[in-house]
């Protein structure tokens, strides 16, 4: 998306706050000569988006404060920026000027940042906790084999299904490609469809087929995702079928569909499982998407944050140790962020075992799919190769031929990566 290059930064950082020795002070046009005068030596800005859940900038707030008490010398600046909308091009645009933040989020992390050296690397301050994050997450933040981000939340999706009219149709949650189609098919009853996986009718699917058959979008310097032509060109028998809910009010990212009756199985997040507890009560469960077939494999996307230090910081070892504290050392922090204000996975596996409101029902199983089924784009996808892919699934699901139509759009895809890798 264009950004002028007019853009206020102090327009941006209309909501900063500056953490000095455990008080919040009004940041001012000099923060670090404010933080000086309170006694600390360094001052790091934090960038946030503007998170929509109630709570979550107060959060932030309090956990730099925390660090600030026990860090004297260290001040965080949180800023609490645009919406999701429009924080990556002010971040972009952010990122190639002389005002950088020293720590940011990132929404959608790219391995091209890490090659441009706009990311710093963070290995060091994993050391052996490294092996303690959900595999997902690590190689999804992992670039010519450095890490050079920490997630801070897992956004976990997975397949809804209600129980009872699975039940009533006498079928048990789908384990392979071909039941979910049969399931669908059956589960279709008058006004209400068998499956809903978005009101385009391709969702997230092209992904799960894909993997889901045991095919990868990137390997290596290479895109691959033609291999999958035969579990994407699946898509045609859903379609075919007249089982998926096409143009509902909401997508499938809100449990809208699930929870008034129009669907019987949805594709969805974790985030959506408080909403459809109080509207169904026991009556739902969760899979992940099911194995193409008896070679595949079963698979759940990842999504979520990540946080990242700007290569460029003059105190990058101050940042790292700031990430390392509050997305490492502090479990109680992590378990706060992830369910406190909205329902996530902490990506620890050990701290998410131990958060309580994960630790039963529904969302005890999403965890131990995140943790045994969970995987995330490759670093090198981007939004060019996603809309490639994407059009050529929706021609498939058309009828369009699957390996030509793939193929034709991995060339296009191929060339974004070679310029990527340089």
């Amino acid at each position: 998306m264009p950004i002028s290059p007019a853009l206020s930064r102090r327009g941006f950082l209309g909501t900063s706050v500056l953490f000095v020795a455990g008080a919040a002070v009004a940041c001012s046009s000099n923060p670090q000569g404010t933080a000086a005068a309170n006694g600390a030596k360094v001052t790091l800005t934090q960038w946030y988006h503007q998170y929509g859940e109630e709570g979550t900038q107060a959060a932030v707030k309090r956990y730099a404060e925390q660090y600030t008490k026990a860090n004297p010398d260290v001040a965080i600046n949180v800023v609490w920026g645009a919406d999701v909308s429009q924080y990556e091009t002010k971040l972009n645009a952010a990122l190639l000027g002389d005002d950088a933040p020293d720590i940011f989020e990132l929404g959608d992390f790219r391995a091209e940042m890490a090659r441009k050296g706009q990311l710093e690397p963070l290995d060091d301050i994993y050391g052996s906790a490294k092996d303690g994050f959900n595999k997902a997450d690590i190689d999804y933040l992992t670039v010519d084999g450095k890490l050079y981000g920490i997630k801070t939340i897992d956004d976990v999706m997975v397949l809804y299904y209600r129980k009872s009219l699975l039940k009533k149709a006498g079928i048990t949650p789908p384990t392979t490609f071909a039941e979910l189609v049969d399931a669908a098919k059956k589960l279709t009853d008058g006004d209400a469809k068998g499956l809903f996986i978005g009101n385009d009718g391709i969702g997230d699917s092209p992904y799960l087929l894909a993997w889901s058959q045991g095919a990868d979008l990137i390997d290596g310097d290479k895109v691959v995702y033609a291999d999958a032509a035969s579990s994407i060109g699946g898509l045609r028998d859903l379609h075919a079928d007249k089982s998926l809910l096409l143009g509902f009010t909401t997508d499938w990212y809100d449990a809208g569909a699930f929870t008034q009756g129009a669907a019987a199985m949805q594709w969805c997040g974790l985030w959506a499982l408080p909403v459809i507890e109080k509207a169904l009560g026991d009556d739902f469960g969760v899979v992940p998407w099911p194995a193409y077939d008896k070679d595949g494999k079963p698979v759940a996307r990842l999504g979520g944050w990540t946080q990242a230090v700007h290569a460029k910081s003059k105190h990058k070892e101050e940042a790292k140790k700031y990430l390392q504290w509050l997305w490492i050392k502090q479990s109680d922090i992590q378990i706060d962020w992830a369910v406190k204000y909205g329902f996530h996975v902490p990506p620890q596996t050990a701290v998410a075992a131990k958060t309580p409101e994960l630790s039963k029902g529904a969302a005890k199983d999403a965890v131990a799919i995140a943790a045994d089924n969970g995987v995330s784009f490759p670093s090198g996808w981007t939004q060019a190769m996603q809309t490639g892919f994407i059009a050529a699934a929706a021609d498939i699901a058309k009828g369009s031929p699957a390996e030509s139509t793939l193929k034709k759009a991995q060339g296009k895809a191929q060339s974004h990566l070679d310029k990527q890798m340089g």
